[in-house]
């Protein structure tokens, strides 16, 4: 924690960015101020189109010049807004850092890291010999944890992986030793491991230099684990601020009370999950008055009227006409957040081999594939193979949910897609009621398809973009022999089912919302009435708020229409509120597998315990206590799999007979079967945090 007496590193007062478009003004920041002292980890939060990006990309001068920006920006008592580019240069990268969201279209694809890593240095510290630079470039990837530096500032980008190119960008922030770097959603979209590896960078940074860090996410997990305050922005203003202890336990406003409320919490499956409703106003149509207060559940008149201006109650300065009420912890807000469970908290008693009552609808067994390496040139002959999935086996009873985690790369994603043959699987079973899916022929196999669906990662590359959204979801009736108009008036109810609006079928896909073309996507899968529906990665893009909405809505759909679900995910906590049986993956094998509580309350995988141990927790308390398994390294390739146990290279517990056996799935004594020579029971879960680093 920082000594809040010391003097702003960076600065920003009354911040207001205005963007001109054909529509009229947007305004996009409307009186921003947030300020980051030496030490210090200031967080801003928000959903996607709250002006977090736009705030610092305007503090920084990197704003196009059709903005028009007023206010005050200072570093160290010096005003940078409104400096000549040639000066504001001098900041930028030399005393201001910043990292941004996606890697790959920041970094130069043409130039190594090393000649990216020395033109950082020589633009500020002038030209120095070429052995110079190459070795401080190399300093710069090992102060950020990146294996063989020496080798890696000869690495192009993209023979990166996700994690190594975000500690890359990292190091390019840091390579002039800057006062504040601002981290715009470092850990987006990574997964919870390589997240893990780069908030430790970011906070051995803050602790070993001083560092002032402004770390902009949507994920209050990590908010809680990092930051010292917290800025909680909502239609281009900060509508709550305060430490972050005092914010996580008396919330002042219901936005951060419902952001809250929006996120599944690894530790508390006993709670519910509780979508904001509404959407986020457009920054060209700001609502009069508060701009929550048509998604407010506890509005009042004077809120659709006057604007609340951000005044302290307690320890929190909050925006909110009704801040003096939400002090008192008996105030009744409209929510869920601390009520017992409602949502998605797996009722059904699953048995791992099945029970005399329970009888599946999907059997898997033995599933294999493989992908060839082929040589280059013009025969492009066969040279070795990539075992992308090896004896995947489980089953699957209608009306359950089957939870498949793990890091990108372990197989996920192939093995959903090889059960329902969109890959063609190269060994193994998969059964539906008891009917061989795998021995099935292109025309019988597409009458079967209409029972087995799947919702893809990113909806928008799989809807058509020159169909209409009615159309989109009346296709796949039209295929199988419905007329146009029946097919038109079933496309109405299926976005009735999920909760789109009719006007919504005369839309295309680029007019929605993430979360509303995740909602067509779903309404196009449900189309053929199927049993089993696989679902690939179906929130991992989203804003805690519509993830919120799409878990409630999928729990709703799974109970009504008894739905045999696959969801395929890395992010533990959702998997931990939806799933009824769990299987964790490691490079294309299943390493552990079992009912949801066995898994998540005592997993015996030490890869298991890694994913768990890496998950934030919403709770500053809990998170800053926890015991943490940071996993080093990537995932091996497929390509050259290590012998024996494939996660030996990055285990803590590996002995000998690791490198030379591979450990059978089977139950050794931990009441559920595990891939592994020395499992052990412990926890990772905040109480007993018996998990060592």
């Amino acid at each position: 924690m920082t000594d809040q007496g010391d003097e702003p590193l960076l600065a920003i007062e009354d911040l207001r960015v205005v963007f001109d478009s054909p529509e009229g003004p947007v305004r996009a920041v409307r009186g921003v101020s947030v300020a980051v002292r030496p030490g210090e980890v200031v967080g801003i939060v928000g959903e996607s189109g709250s002006g977090k990006s736009v705030t610092v990309l305007a503090a920084m001068g990197l704003l196009p010049p059709t903005a028009s920006i007023s206010g005050s920006v200072r570093f160290r008592g010096e005003e940078l807004l409104g400096m000549a580019s040639d000066e504001l240069r001098k900041y930028r990268g030399r005393r201001v850092g910043m990292v941004f969201q996606d890697p790959l279209t920041s970094l130069n694809p043409v130039l190594t890291l090393g000649q990216q890593l020395a033109g950082a240095l020589s633009a500020h510290h002038g030209r120095q010999p070429a052995a110079t630079l190459k070795n401080r470039a190399a300093e710069l990837l090992d102060m950020v944890s990146i294996s063989e530096p020496r080798r890696r500032v000869d690495s192009y980008p993209h023979e990166l992986s996700g994690g190594m190119r975000q500690r890359a960008m990292i190091a390019l922030a840091m390579a002039n030793e800057p006062d504040v770097l601002i981290a715009d959603e470092p850990t987006t979209a990574l997964d919870v491991t390589i997240q893990a590896q780069i908030l430790d960078v970011l906070r051995t940074l803050q602790q070993e230099r001083g560092l002032g860090i402004i770390l902009i996410t949507h994920d209050l997990g990590v908010v809680a684990g990092m930051a010292d305050r917290v800025e909680v922005m909502y239609g281009g203003r900060v509508v709550e601020h305060g430490a972050v202890d005092d914010v996580f336990a008396g919330t002042r406003h219901p936005y951060t009370r419902g952001l809250i409320s929006c996120l599944p919490r690894l530790d508390r499956r006993d709670l519910a999950i509780a979508p904001i409703a509404g959407s986020p106003p457009s920054a060209s149509a700001i609502p009069s008055g508060c701009a929550f207060h048509d998604r407010c559940p506890v509005t009042i008149d004077i809120c659709a009227v006057d604007d609340p201006a951000l005044q302290a109650t307690g320890l929190v300065w909050s925006a909110c006409h009704r801040r003096v009420e939400l002090e008192d912890p008996s105030f009744a807000l409209a929510t869920v957040a601390d009520q017992p469970a409602t949502v998605s908290i797996g009722e059904v008693a699953v048995e791992i081999a099945g029970g005399k009552d329970r009888r599946p609808i999907l059997q898997v067994s033995g599933l294999e594939k493989n992908f060839d390496i082929r040589s280059t040139g013009l025969l492009r002959r066969v040279v070795g193979q990539v075992n992308a999935v090896s004896e995947v086996s489980f089953d699957l009873g209608p009306g359950e949910v089957f939870g498949l985690v793990g890091e990108s790369g372990s197989g996920k994603s192939t093995a959903g897609r090889s059960i329902l043959r969109l890959i063609e699987p190269d060994g193994g079973t998969v059964r539906y009621k008891a009917e061989d899916v795998l021995a099935k022929g292109p025309k019988e196999m597409r009458q079967l398809r209409r029972s087995l669906q799947i919702v893809f990662q990113d909806p928008y590359s799989s809807l058509n973009p020159r169909m209409r959204v009615g159309e989109i979801i009346a296709e796949p009736l039209i295929v199988h022999g419905m007329g146009a108009s029946p097919a038109e008036v079933r496309a109405g109810e299926l976005l009735d089912l999920v909760q789109l609006r009719p006007e919504h079928a005369s839309r295309f896909p680029h007019q929605l919302s993430g979360g509303q073309r995740q909602r067509v996507s779903l309404a196009r899968s449900l189309a053929l009435e199927p049993d089993v529906l696989v679902l690939d990665e179906p929130v991992s893009a989203l804003d805690v708020s519509v993830q919120a909405g799409i878990i409630e809505l999928l729990d709703q759909l799974r109970r009504r229409l008894d739905l045999a679900v696959v969801f395929i995910a890395h992010d533990l906590s959702v998997v931990r509120h939806v799933s009824d049986v769990v299987a964790v993956m490691y490079l294309g094998r299943i390493v552990e597998i079992g009912a949801n509580e066995d898994v998540f309350e005592r997993p015996s995988h030490p890869y298991t315990q890694a994913l768990l141990s890496a998950v934030p927790i919403p709770d500053p308390i809990l998170e800053r206590g926890r015991n943490r398994v940071i996993l080093t390294g990537d995932v091996p390739s497929a390509i050259d799999p290590p012998s024996g146990c494939r996660f030996r290279t990055r285990c803590w517990k590996a002995e000998d007979v690791c490198a030379e056996q591979q450990p059978e799935l089977i139950d050794r004594d931990t009441g559920h079967p595990v891939a592994c020579h020395f499992p052990t029971l412990d926890s990772v879960l905040p109480g007993d945090l018996s998990v060592r680093t």
